[in-house]
């Protein structure tokens, strides 16, 4: 394994390339007496559409690659979920757009529970009397989130931002679309974002790198799979697909979520574009700026206010949202504020500030084992070395945040999605 420094954060990541095209990082913590272990795909609700290597391309029902991640406990020996708590950590697994994670965090039992988690990950085993009885779990899974408020108001801005990019779909799918699935889509999708050169293991606690990546070598199948390519529609518009889009649900208040569509960058750029777009987001809406002191004592917003950036394959954005009696006041405000800020710059203790209080916090954060472990591989997939952070935010300057928010928080870049109380549509 290569071993890389990072002096900045006294970090040491041990590195290594199975031939099977697996990419295992490594990060010892032996004062830690624990081990953190997460094994992903760069697979999700976005890949509907694909192909291999040069094959023909597949058209896949929404709702896949979720389905996928509940199945994949089912082995012969039983549940590995219940079979790896009994040995003495606790699993879980997620899907997101465009991954899907698998991971246990415990103190014991840490070489056995990696094989285990190795084994059912990678040795997919369905029946189609086992996929029908979970469509119907599933089922009732996707009609709770159709009736959570957060989530309708989420997608509902993805519906406004969007015209064709498959950050639209709800990653658990429809109940129609899952209708579609059967034990030969799984193995089907399962073969093909499912084989090492599409995965990554980040480990971390108190672990010895070469015994990971032994197990690694014995428990995963050799050689190189072809490939994958997905399709994640064509280019989207500079502009947003609907400026506004309202829905009523038995809500006490108005919710509303705030979307601003920027531009899309991969790799090193990309996690520039997040480092530069969360600061953007602190000096424009933080509870430090001056526009939010303002709209809390206009009472548009209360303690649910939160914002936040976003980015997937062909899209990026910064959202805000929470309760309002008047959304539509608190989009003019941000406006204004944007337009303000670009005419006479971001102030300088502000700026300063935000960028202290930015970089303490990702310091912070390598103290999770998860955290550390999750955002190794996110950055791993999107093509940038996560912990190179210091380095970028030393060279991010004030302009950048001031280009991004004159570029992006204009109105015809804006989308705006409101849950209503009943009574007012």
């Amino acid at each position: 394994m290569d071993k890389r420094e990072y002096p900045a954060l006294r970090e040491s990541v041990h590195h290594a390339v199975l031939e099977n095209g697996l990419h295992i990082y490594v990060v010892p913590r032996p004062k830690y007496g624990q081990q953190f272990a997460f094994f992903a795909t760069r697979y999700g609700g976005m890949n509907l559409r694909f192909r291999m290597g040069e094959g023909p391309w597949a058209d896949t029902p929404a709702g896949v690659a979720h389905f996928l991640e509940h199945k994949l406990f089912d082995t012969k020996e039983g549940n590995a979920l219940q079979i790896m708590a009994a040995n003495g950590v606790d699993p879980n697994a997620f899907t997101s757009s465009n991954i899907t994670g698998y991971y246990f965090e415990g103190s014991r039992g840490f070489e056995e529970n990696l094989r285990t988690l190795l084994t059912f990950v990678s040795q997919p085993y369905f029946t189609q009397q086992s996929v029908d009885k979970e469509q119907g779990i599933i089922a009732q899974e996707i009609r709770m989130g159709e009736d959570n408020p957060d989530q309708v108001v989420f997608y509902q801005l993805m519906d406004a931002l969007y015209a064709a990019n498959p950050i639209k779909v709800r990653v658990a799918g429809s109940v129609e679309s899952i209708g579609h699935i059967t034990a030969d889509t799984l193995y089907q999708c399962h073969g093909a974002f499912y084989h090492p050169g599409n995965m990554v293991l980040c480990v971390s606690g108190d672990v010895d790198p070469r015994r990971v990546e032994e197990l690694a070598r014995e428990v995963l199948p050799g050689g190189r799979a072809p490939g994958v390519e997905t399709d994640f529609g064509p280019p989207e518009p500079r502009e947003v697909s609907a400026p506004l889009l309202e829905r009523q649900m038995p809500v006490a208040v108005p919710l509303f979520e705030l979307g601003f569509k920027g531009d899309p960058a991969e790799g090193e750029a990309g996690f520039r574009q997040e480092l530069v777009a969360e600061l953007a987001c602190e000096v424009l809406l933080g509870a430090s700026s001056p526009l939010y002191s303002r709209l809390y004592e206009e009472g548009l917003i209360n303690s649910t206010f939160s914002y936040g950036y976003e980015a997937e394959p062909g899209c990026a954005f910064v959202a805000a949202g929470g309760e309002s009696k008047d959304p539509a006041a608190v989009r003019e405000a941000i406006w204004q504020e944007a337009a303000r800020l670009s005419r006479e710059g971001v102030d300088d203790g502000l700026w300063a500030r935000q960028k202290k209080a930015a970089y303490g916090g990702m310091v912070r954060r390598l103290n999770s084992l998860s955290n550390l472990c999750i955002d190794l591989a996110q950055s791993h997939f999107d093509g940038a070395d996560y912990l190179s952070f210091p380095q970028l935010y030393q060279q991010i300057e004030k302009k950048e945040a001031e280009a991004l928010i004159a570029s992006w928080c204009v109105p015809e870049r804006t989308a705006l999605s409101v849950v209503r109380p009943k009574e007012e549509l």
